[in-house]
């Protein structure tokens, strides 16, 4: 099966190919873009055509498109998922969607893993897996919240992602061990999103909606 996948749930966007032969190609955002201001729009699809062009493929060579779903930047997952599912619907080709949180947790090395994405209002997206299973389905949660949660339950996470990084000082105070600044584990990558995505159920592009978790920001006037 060969894959393209995409992730847009933090600033970066990244992007992947992952051939029926096993070989990838991605474009993968340093860990320093996701302090930086998003640029989807612009980003998503040139990285889409290179990780295409690299890899040697057509849109007749895919067999479905990977997407994260979230939960993430509210205006990050939009421009990914409509993106995603207009080139599944105008290529006739199946969608399947993603947890953002796995594919992040994915690329934690570490026996309890703790993948936290920036839900800005002071909060973090995450999950909470322990080998294989996921033992905390997705929340969105204040850091002290979470520190005092994990205490409870009596877990020392490895965690990752944009939202450990802002709250490194919280998380490390209660006994979290978060990555480097620097590492690549903090990033969402199209790599495990098409991975996870080989597993997943094909989906009609219509159906694929972004997985929030909460209310956006953005109300409407009345």
């Amino acid at each position: 099966m060969t894959l393209l996948g995409v992730d847009t749930s933090t600033s970066a966007a990244s992007a992947c190919v992952l051939r029926a032969d096993g070989e990838w190609f991605e474009v993968m955002p340093a860990p320093e873009r996701l302090r930086e201001p998003p640029a989807h729009a612009s980003e998503l699809m040139p990285a889409v055509a290179h990780v295409m062009t690299r890899a040697e493929v057509g849109w007749s060579d895919l067999d479905a498109i990977a997407v994260g779903v979230g939960p993430g930047m509210f205006t990050g997952l939009r421009i990914g998922i409509a993106t995603a599912r207009a080139l599944a619907a105008a290529r006739g080709l199946p969608l399947r969607p993603v947890s953002s949180l796995a594919a992040l947790a994915a690329g934690v090395q570490g026996p309890v893993r703790l993948p936290l994405i920036d839900a800005r209002r002071g909060e973090v997206f995450g999950a909470l897996y322990q080998g294989d299973e996921r033992v905390w389905a997705p929340f969105v949660i204040a850091p002290d919240e979470l520190a005092g949660r994990l205490r409870e339950d009596g877990f020392t996470p490895l965690a990752a992602g944009d939202g450990s990084i802002r709250f490194r000082r919280m998380l490390e105070e209660a006994g979290v061990e978060v990555e480097p600044d620097d590492s690549d584990a903090h990033v969402v990558r199209a790599l495990h999103v098409c991975r996870l995505g080989a597993d997943a159920e094909d989906r009609p592009p219509e159906t694929v909606l972004p997985d929030y978790l909460r209310d956006p920001d953005a109300k409407p006037q009345q």
